[in-house]
């Protein structure tokens, strides 16, 4: 709950109106794991609130271990689904990919998530849920929304969880800890513009709209270029990030041609680009280029003028990796 549900709850409940300062105190500052442990209040409030209601942690049912050190978390959701997350630590770094639905209505063809369709999208405690109830939560630097599901196909929840996490009363953290993945639902893209100040990732793979639409079927509802006119209505700095995502698959979008609709596309955005390696999913039509192919499409990019990077795959031993996600499996 974020502080003014809190407040709603107190009010329901004729508890004192700073009990809802404390309680979101000992949820987000002490992460405590019971009411009982909430010692600042009342033992009569403690028992009011242990009758209706819950904490709402669930620990994970099973954690994998890849040899690069990322871990993927299994958890189960209250509607009888399953998710999973990755923690993936890099020095001094330590990222956790959380999940905002079960499944995804995106259906975009290189990504095992989307063969595997929605089931349903969950709530900000699922997804704090995540972050609080893995063994290595002390130790997160940051929180990036690129495990399962599209975020902005569930924007309420999802800003919810931001809130928690970014305001002086929740976790306390600075927005520039946190990245947002979207496929770009122009409609929803405003309003985490508007109502948040965390960075932001726009899953591209392809500049040309025929093409884009034939692997990622939101293009035909929201073209890439109605994504660019509305970033164009904002001011991206340095406390605050836009980039794009593009996954290199070969002979589909690694291409000159490509590269020049790239510079074409992103013309007046500060941006940057990650690449990544095509992760292959089975009956998949797709490859991933070879390594030095993907340094001279990165080289041509950053002679454009464009900062371009290789995001270094990880977990995929594991199926962790970028677009390797699924709980199809477990729905068996």
């Amino acid at each position: 709950m974020t502080l003014q549900q809190l407040s709603e709850l107190c009010e329901r409940e004729h508890l004192p109106r700073f009990a809802a300062s404390q309680i979101a105190r000992w949820l987000y500052v002490s992460h405590v794991d019971s009411i009982d442990s909430m010692t600042n209040l009342s033992l009569a409030v403690r028992r009011t609130l242990q009758e209706r209601y819950d904490m709402g942690l669930t620990a994970p049912l099973r954690e994998s271990i890849s040899a690069d050190g990322t871990k993927k978390y299994l958890f189960a959701t209250k509607q009888g689904e399953y998710i999973e997350s990755a923690y993936i630590p890099d020095g001094d770094r330590a990222t956790l990919c959380v999940s905002s639905q079960a499944g995804c209505r995106m259906g975009c063809k290189f990504c095992a998530t989307g063969r595997q369709g929605l089931q349903h999208s969950l709530s900000a405690g699922e997804i704090i849920n995540q972050i609080l109830s893995i063994p290595d939560s002390a130790k997160l630097t940051n929180v990036v929304f690129m495990g399962m599901g599209e975020p902005l196909d569930n924007t309420d929840e999802v800003l919810r969880a931001i809130d928690i996490l970014t305001a002086k009363w929740g976790f306390g953290w600075s927005p520039t800890r946190i990245t947002l993945s979207t496929a770009g639902v122009a409609k929803e893209l405003p309003r985490f513009l508007n109502e948040s100040k965390a960075h932001l990732a726009i899953s591209l793979h392809n500049p040309f709209h025929d093409e884009r639409a034939e692997i990622m079927p939101i293009e035909k509802a929201y073209p890439i270029r109605e994504v660019m006119d509305i970033l164009r209505r904002y001011d991206f700095t340095s406390q605050r990030r836009v980039s794009f995502e593009y996954i290199l698959m070969e002979g589909l979008n690694d291409s000159p041609r490509h590269i020049k609709e790239l510079c074409r596309l992103l013309d007046g955005v500060k941006c940057r680009i990650n690449l990544i390696r095509f992760h292959k999913i089975p009956d998949s039509p797709y490859y991933s280029p070879s390594e030095e192919q993907m340094i001279a499409f990165r080289n041509t990019l950053t002679a454009k003028g464009i900062q371009t990077t290789i995001r270094t795959s990880r977990g995929e031993d594991i199926q962790a990796a970028c677009g390797l996600l699924s709980t199809k499996a477990k729905q068996q």
